[in-house]
């Protein structure tokens, strides 16, 4: 922990000494690569969500672009995690970045919105596309975490955070300073999943996965990669045999597995069974409190920052549109710094923020109805509390998962447990299709027809 500003241990020097410590150990190309590799893989759904108004027009509810957008995703986290294994890493990386960029050609290329039905539907196929590489990315980078330690994970974290900024910034900026059109931005925007392909075969240190490959179970040496890069040789335990026995299936491949007797299950039928197995065990230490948290932010941001709203005179927005955005880059601004934070903070509690979270949509949803709250300004700091909460359970979720499960179950729950996120997002986005009309129609009845001059 750093020490607090003002305290008689704070100097510059010992914040620079606690910083070192802090970040001891990391790879600077680990690093990097999964910073990219969560930033690229994010960064495409917050601009198709950004982007949502001019892909489907007027007439369409958004809740609907939310669906496309995260539907598919949880749907591929959902059964993903059982046989992705059998997909080499180099080979999912090439994929997913195919996918995305085609989906996002497609939403591109596609006419532009002219009221029928047919042109949505073919930009909401190029959504679909983008989520579900989307989705098998982030269980797949999750994965891949396991062997390269906490900081890449920490990383990975930072990453997804920054999407969210970069994303709306950018569709923001690309749109509305630069003049781009819609068309334009988003087939700019295609090249964007090149950057994964490059972080991967160009950043990332990959001497662990050619270990993998190279070595047989019953060698007595292992392959290790040095500073510089090279292979280097040294003695491995029994072990080290044994952890590798358990741990060689889905990094690079399928890994060989000698013949079994008759009558006995083969070997992917048992390791279907025994993950089946594993994600049970997951529900309630992981999988829960990040579905809780998911539902109540999403809830909160699709359905009820919306009515959040003052009059004009008593705020700094010249117009009530700007209410929404801005609470957008409030919550977005705390999800990066949480989920930059696990080098420096730590939580095991996973329940206790999540629950907080649940408070803060009670709080929101009264606010909405009553106006407790007597400003805009105490709703943004309600907001970026809001982005703190959801990006700690995240980050500190998967950094449990690290510490605490086997190293044999590792890889397969890290990427199990990302299908709390999207189902969370999901049950969201139905209950906002309902919640935001009927606090707007409550306001109105009210007198605060503000909602309705967005």
């Amino acid at each position: 922990m750093l020490p607090l500003p003002g305290a008689p241990s704070t100097s510059w020097a010992m914040y620079r000494a606690r910083l070192r410590a802090a970040f001891a150990g990391a790879d600077p190309r680990v690093c990097i690569a999964f910073w990219f590799f969560g930033l690229i893989n994010n960064v495409l759904y917050v601009i198709i969500l950004s982007a949502a108004l001019d892909l489907v027009g007027p007439s369409v509810p958004k809740s609907a672009v939310l669906l496309f957008d995260v539907v598919p995703s949880f749907l591929t986290k959902l059964v993903a995690p059982y046989f992705i294994h059998l997909l080499p890493y180099p080979v999912r990386i090439l994929l997913f970045a195919s996918v995305s960029t085609a989906g996002m050609l497609l939403i591109a290329l596609s006419p532009a919105y002219t009221g029928g039905s047919g042109t949505a539907a073919v930009k909401m196929l190029g959504v679909m596309l983008a989520s579900l590489s989307s989705g098998a990315g982030e269980l797949s980078f999750l994965g891949l975490t396991h062997y390269y330690g906490e900081f890449s994970l920490a990383a990975w974290g930072s990453g997804t955070g920054a999407a969210g900024l970069v994303g709306a910034g950018a569709y923001a900026l690309a749109t509305t300073v630069l003049g781009l059109g819609v068309k334009a931005t988003l087939s700019a925007s295609a090249v964007l999943p090149l950057g994964m392909v490059i972080a991967f075969f160009g950043v990332l240190p990959r001497g662990a996965m050619r270990e993998r490959g190279m070595r047989g179970k019953s060698g007595s040496e292992a392959i290790h990669e040095d500073a510089e890069g090279e292979a280097t040789v040294s003695p491995r335990t029994e072990d080290d045999i044994a952890v590798d026995d358990a741990e060689d299936e889905g990094l690079l491949g399928t890994g060989k597995r000698s013949a079994l007797v008759s009558g006995t299950p083969t070997p992917w039928i048992h390791s279907l069974r025994t993950n089946i197995r594993r994600a049970r065990g997951l529900f309630f230490p992981y999988m829960l409190p990040l579905l809780l948290v998911y539902t109540a932010e999403y809830t909160i941001n699709q359905a009820v920052a919306p009515t959040l709203l003052f009059p004009l005179a008593s705020s700094p927005f010249p117009s009530y549109r700007s209410f929404y955005p801005t609470y957008q880059f409030t919550y977005q601004a705390g999800v990066f710094l949480s989920r930059s934070s696990t080098p420096f903070l730590r939580i095991h509690a996973l329940y206790a923020p999540s629950l907080l979270q649940c408070l803060n949509l009670l709080l929101l949803v009264l606010q909405s109805l009553y106006s407790p709250l007597p400003n805009v300004w105490c709703v943004l700091a309600v907001v970026f509390w809001e982005g703190l909460l959801g990006g700690l359970v995240y980050v500190n979720t998967f950094a449990q998962i690290l510490e605490r499960e086997p190293a044999d179950a590792r890889e397969f729950s890290l990427g199990a447990v990302t299908v709390s996120d999207s189902a969370g997002i999901c049950v969201a986005g139905v209950l906002g299709i309902g919640v935001e009309g009927a606090l707007c129609r409550w306001q109105v009845a009210r007198g605060r027809d503000w909602c309705t001059r967005i």
